[in-house]
């Protein structure tokens, strides 16, 4: 005896529901907003010494924090591996997901790792743990992740995001949004302040060591360099560069990493390569100044595109090779050094150091005060070869990574094409 057919269409209909119901569930269970929380099992990492060289090569940008731990970034997670000197990347020894947002910008002070995620969350990590130490929320960046494969972009040179120390000693993490700029306080999370801007006329530049955030303010005619208190939010001071035209850029050099606690600015018209402008300019039109305390004061041994400073020197390369370290401030040639060769360029450079990177790709650290040579190594791995291009470069710690592109570099091809090779990052101790 068959079923009556009313009773057929509710038992149809019932099971439709029920399918539906569990195709729902398990849509949401794959797409809802998660976070993934893998804290660290085992003894705290030993820090290393490791000899003097290259390290290992690495498919994805490592970030040295707090001389024990490497943090990696891709699209959706941040994590850490150990130890340091290893020649190759290791399982996790910490990691933290989330899902559907995407991660925007790392950056290390001290112990705590903070990742900025794309819809405007802040997450901070226990290094040593793994756990998080707290939550905050903030303005959303304009563009998810950016790092490319190895996730460079992400963790040496994040958009927006900072960190500067305040005028009583506090850490603070600033963001900075299209709309609003926020500061953080890194120990507890709280938020000290957050201001509303104009969108789409300001440019962000960085925090400098005096504890102020950078910002190129064009909103109102010509360019005004806006200098911020990271402690209060407040606008101490707006100074328009002088001799500048109505479109600058303003490059942050003597930073650490994230373009935070800069000392000095270069200030260039924008498309002026090559011209000169003025008595004083550097040969892009350009002006150097230090912005470590007050008001910023010219920089004479800044004024040459692509100077770096390095702690109160000026490190710079002419186009056959000559290295000279000038006063940052009077432009006094200090030292000067011919034996590296025409193509060497400055690729990074942190306390104590500046690292140049010579056309056969050895790579020279030198004592920016002296320029006298602390190390000197081939920087490459194997049979990996010198046919290619330095990309985006880190150093700090006593650590240098660099990435290899492929010659000639073209910035908007894929992946495989930009990068030289599969592990295109190298790390090196010095």
């Amino acid at each position: 005896m068959g079923i009556p057919k009313d009773r057929r269409r509710i038992v149809v209909t019932v099971a439709t529901l029920l399918v539906a119901g569990l195709a729902a569930a398990t849509v949401y269970r794959v797409l809802a907003p998660a976070e993934v929380v893998t804290v660290a099992r085992g003894e705290r990492p030993p820090a290393v010494d490791p000899e003097v060289g290259p390290i290992g090569r690495f498919s994805t940008a490592p970030l040295i924090v707090d001389g024990r731990l490497r943090v990696y970034a891709t699209t959706r997670q941040v994590w850490a591996d150990e130890p340091v000197d290893d020649r190759q990347r290791n399982t996790p020894y910490w990691s933290y997901r989330r899902w559907p947002a995407q991660l925007s910008g790392v950056l290390a002070a001290g112990t705590t790792v903070v990742s900025r995620w794309s819809d405007g969350r802040l997450v901070a990590i226990d290094a040593d743990t793994g756990r998080v130490a707290w939550r905050a929320d903030a303005p959303a960046p304009q563009e998810g992740y950016t790092g490319r494969r190895t996730g460079a972009e992400t963790v040496w040179h994040p958009h927006g995001l900072h960190t500067a120390t305040g005028p009583g000693g506090g850490a603070v993490v600033v963001v900075v949004g299209d709309r609003q700029v926020q500061g953080t306080d890194l120990t507890s999370g709280r938020r000290l302040w957050r201001v509303d801007v104009d969108p789409g006329c300001r440019t962000d530049v960085g925090t400098t060591v005096a504890g102020r955030l950078a910002t190129l303010d064009r909103c109102a005619g010509g360019p005004v360099v806006e200098f911020r208190d990271v402690a209060t939010g407040t606008v101490t001071e707006r100074w328009s560069p002088p001799g500048a035209g109505a479109e600058v850029t303003v490059t942050p050099t003597g930073c650490a990493t994230a373009r935070s606690a800069c000392a000095g600015l270069h200030v260039a018209e924008t498309g002026t390569a090559g011209q000169r402008t003025g008595g004083a300019a550097g040969e892009d039109g350009g002006r150097g100044w230090l912005v470590d305390a007050g008001a910023p004061v010219a920089a004479l041994g800044l004024d040459r595109a692509g100077t770096v400073l390095a702690g109160r020197t000026g490190v710079g390369v002419s186009a056959d090779g000559v290295v000279t370290g000038r006063s940052a401030l009077t432009g006094d040639e200090l030292w000067r050094r011919a034996d590296l060769g025409p193509g060497t360029r400055v690729v990074a450079a942190q306390p104590g150091r500046v690292h140049l990177l010579t056309a056969e790709k050895d790579l020279v650290t030198l004592d920016p005060a002296s320029g006298a040579e602390r190390s000197r190594f081939r920087f490459t791995i194997g049979r990996d070869g010198t046919g290619w291009t330095p990309g985006l470069g880190w150093a700090a710690d006593g650590y240098l990574a660099l990435e290899r592109l492929r010659t000639p570099v073209e910035e908007g091809a894929g992946d495989q094409r930009y990068y030289a090779m599969a592990e295109p990052v190298v790390l090196a101790a010095l």
